[in-house]
């Protein structure tokens, strides 16, 4: 790896650990170049302001989060069973320290900064890479009747978000295993609910 290279990856991972600890606000380039024992003109060769930094910090953690394997649609197995599947990893995920880490730090700057989040929003993470595939193959099978595979796979993400998520995003609740288990079998049942088709 070239100077050049590891002097950024240096800046990187001290602004991580700074914007989490103290905020994006709170913190300064003159601070961040000196935690990262590089100069001030280092910082602003990579990156022209702390806006950029920002975005480059979400981005590259978003990325190491968008990494896992996509659970696909099998027309032999239930898709109640694959539909849990699905659930339990997304659960996993979004209560995560790493994907928790990510929204402390950029929840109230992408307030800020509509183009930002706008661009951020590109970046799948965890099943909506994958879902409205997965629910147009069960369409495509007979198993669904699903106008907008789309929205649909964003109705079964937010389901899980706002249960298990958002309470510990704010704070303001513990989730339990068993309230875990709840909200996946019931995201899971309005799921199928919702979307098989009529005799």
């Amino acid at each position: 790896m070239k100077l050049t290279e590891k002097k950024r990856l240096q800046i990187l991972d001290t602004a991580e650990k700074m914007f989490y600890e103290v905020g994006v606000e709170h913190t300064t380039m003159d601070q961040l170049a000196a935690q990262a024992r590089v100069s001030k003109r280092t910082v602003y060769n990579h990156f022209e302001n702390k806006d950029a930094l920002f975005a480059a910090i979400i981005e590259r953690m978003l990325s190491s989060l968008s990494s896992a394997d996509p659970v696909l649609y099998h027309s032999n197995q239930p898709l109640e069973a694959q539909l849990t599947k699905i659930a339990e990893n997304e659960v996993q995920l979004l209560t995560s320290p790493e994907f928790l880490r990510v929204a402390k730090i950029g929840f109230m700057q992408l307030l800020k900064d509509s183009d930002l989040a706008k661009h951020l929003t590109q970046i799948k993470i965890g099943c909506l890479g994958y879902l409205a595939d997965f629910l147009t193959a069960a369409c495509d099978d007979g198993r669904l009747v699903i106008e907008d595979c789309d929205f649909a796979s964003k109705q079964f993400v937010y389901q899980l978000k706002s249960f298990v998520f958002y309470p510990l995003l704010y704070g303001f609740e513990t989730v339990t295993s068993a309230q875990k288990e709840q909200v996946i079998e019931e995201t899971v049942q309005l799921v199928l609910s919702r979307y098989k088709p009529t005799d």
